[in-house]
This record gives C-alpha cells, sequence and structure tokens, in this order.
C-alpha cells in the first residue's frame, strides 16, 4: 500500500439475531451477494461475522466471482461463535460501477443465526440449493432471491485516499431503502455509504427473548462494532423512535413493560453517552437525523409523539452533533405535520413509503454534500 492509497469500506451491514423460526439451520447451501463497487481499487478484503451465533459457522467455499476469498492463505474458514474473521487482502481489481459478486457455500448444517433483513434497490441476495459458489450463474429452478444478509459484514477496497465512507446508523427504517438511494445519488462522488442498521433495535433497552431476539443488540453493545468502518469519516444517527412505541405494559406484552419507557432526558444522554462521544473520539463527524412521523401507528398517542418532538427539537439544535439532517421534515405532511405526507406513508404509518426514502436520501446528501470536500453537490443529480 502506498501513501496515496488507503483501505476504505465500500459496502458494509450490521450483525444481528435473525429472525427465530422452525428452521434455523441450512446444509448444502450457496450464499451469493451481488455489490456495486462505488470506488476503483486494486485489492479488496472481506468481513465475515457470527457475532449473534450461539455455534461455529463454516463456510466451505469462499469467491469473489471466480477469486477464492482466503484467511491465512486458506480457502475456507471456520467463523467461531460471537466473534467476526477478516480475510487475507485480495489482489482484484475493480472499477467504479463494477458489480462483484460474494459467495459462500455452507457444506454441513449451519446455525444460520448471524444475518441482517435489509432492502433497497442495491440489496438483493440469492441463494441456491447445492454448491454453486464457482458456478457463473445460479441454476435457475434452485435459485431464489433474499434479502436476508447471512455473514457478510463488510467488503474493503484498497483505493485513492481522496475516497471515504459515511455510515448511516439505525433501525428498521435505516434497514430498508434510504441509504441504499443515498449511495445511488452519491455514485460518481468520493464517497461510499456503510449500512450499520437492524430492524426494531432501540438506544437503551434489548430483547432477550427468541419472539423479539430479531429485533436486536441495543445501542451500547451495537456502537463499538458497527463503527468499525475503514475510511470512515461521518455517521449518521437515525435511531430512537422504538425506544417510544414499543412499551405497552406488562398486561398486554409480557415483553414491552412500561418501565422500558424512557424519558426524552434519558434518550437524550443516552444519544451523547453511546454513540457522538464514542464517534467524536474516533474522529468521526456526527449527524443527528429526526424521527419521523408516527401518527396512526398502532401504539400512537398524543403523549408518545410529544416525546418524539421534543426529541426531535434537541435534535436539530443540540450542539452535540455536527449538523441535523432533518428526516422528519423531509416527509411529513404540510397540513398534518404529525402525519406522513400523500404518497410518503407506506401503509403502516411508522415506515415510509419508497418515495419518502428517495426525499430521505436527498435530504441526507444535498446537507452532507455541502460538508466534504473534492466534489460539487450538482455533479449528483
Amino acid at each position: 500500500m502506498t501513501d496515496s492509497n488507503k483501505w476504505v469500506a465500500c459496502w458494509g451491514n450490521a450483525t444481528s439475531i435473525t429472525n427465530r423460526r422452525e428452521a434455523i439451520y441450512a446444509k448444502d447451501l450457496t450464499m451469493r451477494y451481488p455489490i456495486r463497487m462505488p470506488f476503483s481499487g486494486s485489492m479488496l478484503r472481506f468481513r465475515f461475522s457470527n457475532l449473534t451465533g450461539t455455534e461455529p459457522v463454516t463456510l466451505s467455499k469462499v469467491f469473489v466471482n471466480h477469486t477464492p476469498i482466503t484467511f491465512d492463505g486458506e480457502t475456507g474458514v471456520c467463523l467461531m461463535p460471537g466473534k467476526e474473521r477478516e480475510s487475507d487482502a485480495i489482489s482484484y481489481a475493480v472499477n467504479r460501477g463494477d458489480t462483484i459478486e460474494v459467495s459462500f457455500y455452507l457444506s454441513d448444517y449451519t446455525q444460520m443465526n448471524s444475518g441482517t433483513l435489509i432492502t433497497g434497490p442495491l440489496s438483493k441476495g440469492f441463494y441456491a440449493y447445492g454448491d454453486y459458489a464457482e458456478a457463473d450463474e445460479l441454476p435457475l429452478d434452485l435459485s431464489r432471491h433474499t434479502n436476508w444478509f447471512y455473514f457478510l459484514n463488510t467488503i474493503d477496497v484498497l483505493t485513492s485516499a481522496e475516497n471515504h465512507a459515511v455510515i448511516c446508523y439505525g433501525d428498521s427504517i435505516t434497514a430498508q431503502s434510504w441509504p441504499d438511494y443515498m449511495a445511488q445519488l452519491a455514485f460518481g462522488s468520493n464517497v461510499a455509504i456503510i449500512r450499520r442498521a437492524v430492524s426494531g433495535t432501540r438506544i437503551l433497552r434489548q430483547y432477550d427473548c427468541i419472539t423479539y431476539q430479531a429485533y436486536g443488540l441495543k445501542g451500547s453493545t451495537r456502537f463499538p462494532i458497527e463503527m468499525r468502518v475503514a475510511g470512515a469519516t461521518d455517521v449518521i444517527i437515525q435511531h430512537g423512535i422504538n425506544d417510544i412505541i414499543h412499551p405497552v405494559g406488562e398486561d398486554v406484552n409480557p415483553f414491552r413493560p412500561w418501565s422500558d419507557l424512557p424519558t426524552v432526558e434519558e434518550l437524550e444522554h443516552g444519544v451523547e453517552d453511546i454513540y457522538v462521544k464514542p464517534a467524536k473520539a474516533m474522529g468521526l463527524k456526527v449527524w443527528s437525523g429526526t424521527l419521523l412521523p408516527i401518527f396512526g401507528w398502532r401504539t400512537y398517542n398524543e403523549d408518545r409523539d410529544a416525546m418524539r418532538q421534543m426529541f426531535n427539537e434537541w435534535l436539530r439544535t443540540s450542539p452535540i452533533f455536527d449538523g441535523c439532517i432533518d428526516f422528519d421534515a423531509a416527509v411529513r405532511s404540510i397540513t398534518n405535520p404529525k402525519a406522513f405526507a400523500e404518497g410518503y406513508d407506506s401503509g403502516d404509518h411508522l415506515h415510509p413509503s419508497e418515495r419518502a426514502y428517495e426525499a430521505m436520501a436527498q435530504a441526507a446528501v444535498h446537507k452532507l454534500v455541502r460538508h466534504m470536500p473534492r466534489y460539487d453537490h450538482e455533479e449528483l443529480f
């Protein structure tokens, strides 16, 4: 590596406990994930994660297209429970806009407990029954697509020193489409968008029951792990709505006591102590992202919305942030600011529509581009 090049994350995802269903093991299965390269580079390295697994996981074969991904020179790897493993640096030239395919084969019974569900125009994986890790194409009759990303956690590229990564950190809203739309808008610039998002997660709490295990780890556990992003300069934090909307009382749901409901002050202290201070210590700029409307959501009430509004005001005005991306303003109704704008509600009154996700991405790109060197925001639109 020369002084003019550095490692920068070009794709990334969080790792969480997968949804507990009847079947949690796979055997004789190939997973394949196409990833679009935001940068050109000469080498690649890959991080695989069994962070939330309770058993060792063996990836029998691991390839990027037809090139083996090795670990200390070996073509397979055993991921120990609770651990992550980084590959050797692979000599593999890529150009901006290339799509690489990361494929791995699970030959024996494998606990599928480390992965995350993500969606968006750039987030689509595939699985096939059988060993097709080296195949040009997966057999149509034995394959299906999936939005569950298992074990693959981060891809780094050895690239020009001007390139860098922006981290999008959050819950289901960030696990859905806006980071992909942001990546599309930023394509052609010197910025990669790295998603670290797990549906259902909260800042201050986590669930330790199989019903809600897929709702992920609490902020203090997640954040130090998920901020391991090579070449990162900024993090956008859009998190906290689940802390507000989840508690309903043990008489309604034994796993969602009222004692889990924080005060706004506790949320503010949580963001500052769990996210902002550690991120600043890592040298990252920290951007707050306001919480979206919840009017009509099944646990909505005026008190919860008042909490959201107070928290949003703090997110907009607190000097601890380098700036605020006002996602709420980008998607809310003008006539009823407690609700989504027409066409911006997915239908559940909590998650945005695809149009709204595009609006969120535009708000983020517009705000961040003006503070990033070496490219003109007009080129992105």
